[in-house]
């Protein structure tokens, strides 16, 4: 009976997970990341959580950021400044370019940090890290869907006071709009946390880098504004056609470019297949330079 449970003990059992530090960079490994879908939930729980626990308003602090940047754009700039939004209301203009680059602009900051952020996670267990990034990510869209709400409710105003032409059919597009920032945010959000393990200091030029693409992108002006001869380097920046199709698909006006628009979608692809490779291949030793 003994020796029958010694041999057992010295038998080898075969192993439930390996895990490898050598593997193909073009591998997404899309598999495992489904696989911990249950804590991509968690993550997304989370950051709800941290974000409004021990605050007074809690989620409405999602809706009053774009409230108050479209009051303050619609002074400065409208007001002020007179730029021209081609007639389209100064409140639903600024508002829709305000809310598509916020989603934008908070997936990209929150996937920029991931690495030293989350070291302290990272260091103890082993998990795909960028079901963190994709956490992230899913809890700003409930945040956006959210401000799109109060939006879509601005837009119901001016199209039934006739101040617009309102909705058409490019509002099918709106997802895939969101997909697609969504892809071009989690590439260069994932770049950027790569590099950030080994060089601190891009965190610094990130914050500085989105606040001039943010000026290059058409947010307090029209794309009609640009001379027709530069153009076409404006729509060189991806977030030009999605915006330009976003105010057209809920205003009825502006830019509908077709052409910028399937540049966008096919910048935003490469950016995420590059994104996702160079974390991945920073992601075995990240836990060493961190």
């Amino acid at each position: 009976m003994q020796s029958a449970e010694a041999s057992s003990m010295t038998t080898p059992q075969p192993w439930t997970k390996v895990i490898e530090s050598h593997r193909p960079l073009t591998e997404l490994r899309i598999s495992e990341l489904w696989r911990y879908r249950h804590l991509v939930k968690i993550f997304v729980h989370r950051d709800f959580v941290a974000a409004y626990k021990q605050t007074i308003l809690g989620p409405f602090w999602m809706i009053f950021p774009p409230l108050i940047s479209t009051l303050v754009f619609t002074i400065i700039f409208g007001q002020v400044a007179q730029i021209s939004t081609d007639g389209i209301p100064h409140v639903i203009f600024y508002m829709g370019g305000i809310i598509t680059w916020g989603y934008f602009n908070a997936c990209i900051t929150a996937g920029a940090n991931v690495f030293l952020s989350q070291a302290g996670l990272f260091s103890k267990i082993y998990f795909p890290r960028l079901t963190v990034t994709i956490g992230n990510t899913i809890s700003t869209i409930i945040s956006s869907s959210i401000q799109l709400t109060i939006f879509a409710a601005f837009v119901s105003y001016f199209w039934l006071s006739g101040q617009i032409k309102g909705p058409n059919w490019a509002l099918l597009l709106v997802p895939v709009l969101f997909a697609m920032m969504s892809m071009l945010a989690l590439g260069v959000g994932s770049l950027f946390s790569a590099l950030t393990v080994k060089y601190r200091d891009l965190t610094f030029l990130l914050g500085f880098g989105m606040q001039l693409w943010m000026y290059g992108t058409t947010i307090i002006y029209p794309l009609t504004a640009i001379p027709a001869k530069y153009q076409f380097v404006v729509l060189l920046n991806p977030m030009v056609s999605i915006i330009e199709v976003f105010r057209y698909a809920w205003i009825g006006t502006g830019s509908f470019p077709v052409y910028g628009l399937i540049y966008a979608g096919a910048a935003s692809i490469v950016s995420f297949l590059v994104g996702v490779i160079v974390f991945n291949f920073v992601e075995r030793t990240a836990m060493d330079l961190v």
